[in-house]
């Protein structure tokens, strides 16, 4: 029996567009467009980028002052689970901040910081009012949720988002 190759590399070729195109549009279909959609139509969101692997889902956020980060999270962690399954989710925040900005941070730092090591977590507010008090262009809001403390630093010309994981022993990073 004589193998005719035009037809095998057809086949081949076929089958392999079939497969990996139906892979491609459903994970278009049932990841990508409806997780875009959510971070999209989110007040605040400038712009944002997508990257979803076996294990993790990577967002990566370009936010507005205004935007609100933990109404975000936890919009996300309310419509978005159903979506991405068991993968866990992890953000990256686009730094729009000026110096002004980290300068009020390095001095709240140590406060957040203190209460963050000690799990007196009702102690952040109280820390954030401190700021807006001497620092009247400056708007400050502390959310949290059960893995992280949001802080959102804006005085107009910069923003600054900080993501905090609550049960870590180093604190202080900019996301």
């Amino acid at each position: 029996m004589k193998l005719r190759i035009m037809p095998i590399f057809i086949t081949v070729i076929v089958s392999a567009t079939l497969l990996f195109g139906g892979w491609f549009t459903y994970r278009q279909l049932t990841l990508y467009s409806p997780l875009t959609k959510i971070v999209q139509n989110y007040p605040g969101v400038n712009n944002s980028h997508i990257s979803i692997n076996p294990k993790e889902v990577m967002l990566k956020l370009d936010l507005a002052p205004s935007a609100d980060l933990g109404g975000l999270v936890q919009l996300l962690n309310k419509q978005g689970t159903d979506i991405w399954g068991k993968r866990t989710l992890q953000l990256e925040v686009t730094d729009h901040s000026n110096t002004e900005l980290d300068k009020v941070w390095e001095n709240a730092m140590f406060s957040v910081s203190q209460a963050m090591a000690t799990q007196k977590y009702t102690e952040i507010p109280q820390t954030v009012e401190n700021i807006m008090q001497a620092n009247k262009d400056i708007q400050v809001k502390a959310e949290m949720d059960e893995r992280n403390v949001y802080v959102s630093l804006s005085n107009g010309k910069g923003s600054k988002f900080l993501i905090l994981p609550r049960h870590s022993q180093v604190t202080g990073g900019s996301a």
